[in-house]
């Protein structure tokens, strides 16, 4: 048994066909499949099911597979830590993000990151909360960006910053004609929310369970941008991240934009999560103040924010003497 076969069964495990496994593996099919089979012999086992149409491990397989993954992501940790003790600045960072954040959040942190550090590989990885935490457990991520709390103790969580929700409802609602909204207002209204599986709608949830609100559960949506067009539609209202209208996301003069005031104010709290275990404990925490140096102005709603784009208008010109 070598390191190379436990990595062509993880692989396998992870893509469940072959041709994929061994692309990834830079062998060929034939290769990894015959690597699999002296495994097989070694363990006097059949780690794969033959004749499916599909590929499917037993559970000998599974279970196999999963202490691979550990033994795979402990010998690349040992690596990364004699890496890092040379260079602790560069090398390659395998970052996780939920996707209602990420498109908001990285146009604002990663030109900085590169300039802090010009010979970091940022690999990002756009992902549900879920995969996410699947993935840091079996070392697939090195660090992923998680709504708090997160609940497991072999996992270290550093708390980068409080993001606020607001109210978005349809320039032609009752409710445009004002700024700001008392949370306990929502016990009357019926939300508009995202389908399972992504955080965001579990945050809202809270919130309604909170204040007494609905769901509008004739309609879930698969992206928060398909939630802006359907209240930009006047199908409903939802709850919006800070982050998610702010530049570079353009203004809709569809849609208008209420804060919370008052207390209870509903908000989701961000921290970037790792494994205690890690041989990048230092450099994760230093990567991680990075992503707390966000300005505060990009998690306020500012007057502009609520304009739509005909309403912003350009500085004058000066006459040129």
């Amino acid at each position: 048994m070598n390191l190379r076969d436990l990595k062509y069964l993880v692989a396998l495990a992870e893509h469940k066909h072959y041709g994929k496994a061994a692309a990834v593996c830079h062998v060929s099919q034939p290769t990894l499949s015959t690597q699999l089979r002296k495994l097989e012999d070694e363990l006097g086992v059949p780690l794969v099911e033959r004749g499916s149409r599909k590929v499917m491990l037993t559970h000998a397989g599974l279970e196999a597979a999963t202490r691979a993954r550990v033994i795979v992501a402990e010998i690349d940790e040992l690596k990364e830590a004699a890496r890092r003790a040379r260079d602790p600045e560069a090398g390659t960072v395998r970052l996780g993000i939920f996707p209602t954040l990420g498109p908001y959040l990285l146009p604002h942190v990663i030109p900085g990151i590169r300039k802090r550090y010009p010979h970091l590989e940022l690999l990002l990885v756009e992902e549900k909360s879920d995969e996410l935490l699947n993935r840091l457990r079996d070392g697939r991520l090195d660090a992923a960006l998680l709504a708090l709390p997160v609940d497991d103790d072999s996992l270290h969580a550093e708390f980068l910053f409080e993001e606020p929700f607001l109210l978005a409802v349809s320039s032609k609602h009752p409710l445009a004609g004002r700024d700001h909204l008392d949370a306990e207002e929502l016990s009357t209204q019926r939300l508009l929310l995202l389908e399972d599986g992504h955080c965001l709608r579990d945050q809202a949830l809270a919130v309604c369970r909170m204040f007494g609100a609905n769901e509008k559960s004739e309609f879930r949506a698969t992206s928060l941008e398909t939630l802006r067009q359907m209240v930009a539609a006047d199908v409903g209202i939802t709850l919006l991240p800070t982050l998610a209208v702010k530049p570079p996301v353009p203004r809709s003069d569809s849609i208008h934009l209420l804060d919370f005031k008052g207390p209870g104010r509903p908000s989701r709290r961000v921290g970037m999560v790792w494994r205690r275990s890690s041989a990048m404990n230092d450099f994760l925490d230093q990567l991680a103040r990075q992503f707390k140096q966000l300005p505060d102005e990009l998690l306020t709603l500012a007057s502009e924010d609520r304009l739509p784009p005909a309403a912003v208008v350009a500085a004058p010109a000066v006459a040129a003497n």
